[in-house]
């Protein structure tokens, strides 16, 4: 991603303090003199802040750009560190001021405030850092015999920072989210003993399974354009691919498979590339990159909070994974902790008042941030009384309210039932059959209304909240709905989904999604326009795709045998959601989420990501219920 910063323009008054203050008198300017000068200094003596760049040495020699910002006269102060691919330097030039908390990101300005020094550093190979890039640099071990990792760079870091920060007390704390997510929990493998916390925030955690490249086998589009741009050029620009504004949905479709596309666009040869194009079941290869594993055969020593938006669209498996993988080896259930708010990805570290047409009480980000995070750091890195972290904090969409727990999920299960005739029952219908509807892959169910932009912030941001009323009456996307509810029902958790289904064809991908529909007449309406009146509205709560072909191992694929019902498990993401009285639960089962996620040709290849023109066939999909196929998601109920 490349940033563009504005330059400020020099005061005339701190133009003619500078001249004066020269110890030699400037040669007289002709029309004829150079009108270029080697840097600009945009901090002023006037700034309330403090910048210094370094190249911080690592122990094979490699070099990583860190940017270190703190307030004026800060002393013995905590250390807050953050490692990332996104461009160090302009995260602590995000404007030209000379207030600190104007330059830093808008996460920032608390600890700023409270002397806190901000760390920013590129990861190695990007932007300004020495050393080669490596996606997701696996830990030192089967995958990685260099014995450098994200993890040693961490420690490496920290140990420079201690020892040349002097306005330092000596404790450092690790934050970031997304990528930096997993650069911080990379920093707890192994720690420095001067690491005393971390936030992972909507870590990468495993990019097969559920964040970034797979869902459950299903290829996301995006991660192609995302490793060339960040492959090339040190992630310093020119690795765009120059397709000009369209609607996605044509573009990929009339590509046809991935390796087509990436075939057109000349990209083939890029080891970003290939690594998906390579490698599209959960072999070794990406099981023995998992994170949370890692985690999981380490000791506890870094006192950790988890967070996650509730409708993340890039990384909702990952913060879940780990607090799986961390909560038990927290014997007192006071170091690991799991939040949840209504955000997107990232969405903690901006604005909380709103996503998509839903709108909250208040900033709930900079709430959790006041409330929560800093108390945190405050803590473990300045000696603070202890701020009583919950275990699990979640916010309760539908009733709009933060809540707490000592465990997660809910305890109790109760399973929405599909039946007969689009209805969805908590009786389990006695009746056995069937619905069932054409996919044609070559007519694919979009994922939000066309035309589509992969790169339009505002349709990707808030995908997972859109009005499904787009999709509903798609012949090729079934609905069970319940009859309204006369009481509110309470969920936290995950829920799971147990889909009894057969296809015609010998692949075929399953996507089921969990709905709240509104009533009619919702009496509220938004004024003048500026959002999407509720009325109706099919809020979803979860959806989730899942592969066919890896019905039986995730690591070993299979053909689907035409015409046999098979039972398919997965679940959707964590959501703490209240379904008010007068609501109905929905659930939709699709085959495509395009172009969101590949297309399934539906006959089954080797590998889909090379998939030919004549494998795209169109199948005949039965989802059953009742006896002993009985479909259900099974939702996480609080008693």
């Amino acid at each position: 991603m490349k940033h563009l910063i504005r330059m400020m323009v020099l005061p005339v008054s701190a133009l003619v303090v500078t001249v004066a203050a020269s110890s030699q008198t400037p040669a007289p300017v002709t029309p004829m003199t150079p009108d270029v000068v080697d840097k600009y200094e945009q901090v002023l003596a006037s700034a309330d802040f403090v910048r210094r760049d370094a190249m911080v040495p690592m122990r094979d020699g490699v070099k990583l750009y860190t940017t270190i910002v703190m307030k004026k006269g800060t002393t013995n102060a905590p250390i807050l560190l953050s490692r990332s691919p996104y461009d160090a330097h302009h995260s602590t030039h995000r404007v030209a001021s000379q207030r600190g908390v104007d330059v830093l990101e808008v996460m920032d300005a608390e600890f700023f405030e409270d002397n806190y020094i901000r760390v920013y550093q590129d990861i190695r190979g990007l932007h300004r850092s020495e050393g080669q890039w490596v996606l997701n640099r696996p830990l030192a071990g089967p995958l990685n015999d260099t014995k450098i990792d994200e993890s040693t760079d961490a420690y490496d870091t920290i140990e420079w920072l201690v020892k040349n920060t002097p306005e330092s007390n000596g404790n450092v704390g690790v934050i970031g989210s997304s990528y930096l997510g997993f650069t911080t929990l990379m920093a707890e493998i192994n720690p420095h003993p001067a690491l005393k916390a971390a936030v992972p925030q909507s870590p990468m955690v495993d990019g097969w399974m559920g964040d970034d490249w797979f869902h459950n086998g299903a290829f996301r589009v995006s991660g192609m354009d995302y490793v060339v741009s960040l492959g090339t050029n040190k992630a310093e620009g020119g690795g765009e691919f120059a397709l000009g504004a369209s609607d996605d949905y044509t573009r990929y479709l009339e590509a046809g498979s991935i390796g087509d596309y990436v075939k057109m666009l000349g990209v083939t040869s890029y080891p970003g590339v290939r690594k998906f194009l390579e490698n599209p079941a959960y072999t070794d290869f990406w099981s023995l990159q998992a994170v949370d594993k890692w985690l999981a055969a380490q000791p506890l020593k870094v006192p950790t909070l988890i967070e996650v938006g509730q409708w993340d669209q890039e990384d909702s498996y990952g913060g879940p994974a780990v607090y799986r993988a961390l909560e038990p080896k927290d014997t007192n259930n006071d170091k690991v902790f799991l939040h949840i708010g209504p955000w997107r990805h990232s969405g903690a570290n901006h604005y909380g008042y709103e996503l998509g047409a839903l709108t909250f009480t208040g900033d709930t980000a900079r709430e959790w941030r006041v409330r929560f995070v800093k108390p945190f750091f405050d803590h473990y890195l300045k000696g603070g009384p202890d701020p009583k972290t919950p275990p699990v904090l979640t916010y309760a969409t539908g009733i709009n309210e933060w809540q707490t727990s000592t465990r997660w999920p809910a305890d109790n299960t109760r399973p929405i039932y599909l039946a007969a005739n689009g209805a969805a029952t908590f009786d389990k219908p006695k009746a056995a059959g069937h619905d069932e509807y054409i996919s044609d892959p070559m007519k694919p169910v979009p994922f939000i209304p066309r035309p589509i932009s992969m790169d339009d912030a505002t349709q990707w941001k808030p995908w997972l909240i859109r009005d499904q009323r787009f999709v509903t009456d798609r012949p090729d996307v079934a609905s069970w709905k319940s009859a309204p509810l006369d009481k509110s029902l309470h969920i936290m958790g995950a829920p799971e989904v147990e889909l009894f289904a057969s296809t015609t064809g010998t692949d075929s991908d399953w996507v089921v999604k969990l709905i709240d529909v509104y009533p009619n007449d919702v009496p509220e309406e938004p004024s003048q326009g500026a959002k999407p009146g509720m009325g109706g509205y099919e809020l979803p709560i979860g959806i989730e795709i899942f592969r066919g072909r890896y019905v039986d191992s995730f690591a070993k694929p299979r053909p689907l045998k035409p015409g046999k019902v098979e039972r398919y498990h997965w679940l959707l993401p964590n959501v703490n959601h209240v379904f008010l009285p007068g609501h109905r639960l929905m659930v939709q089962v699709q085959s495509s989420l395009f172009p969101l996620y590949d297309r399934n040709p539906q006959t089954y290849v080797e590998n889909i990501m090379w998939a030919k023109p004549g494998d795209y066939k169109k199948a005949t999909q039965s989802v059953w219920f009742g006896g002993a196929n009985a479909s259900s998601v099974k939702l996480p109920v609080v008693k």
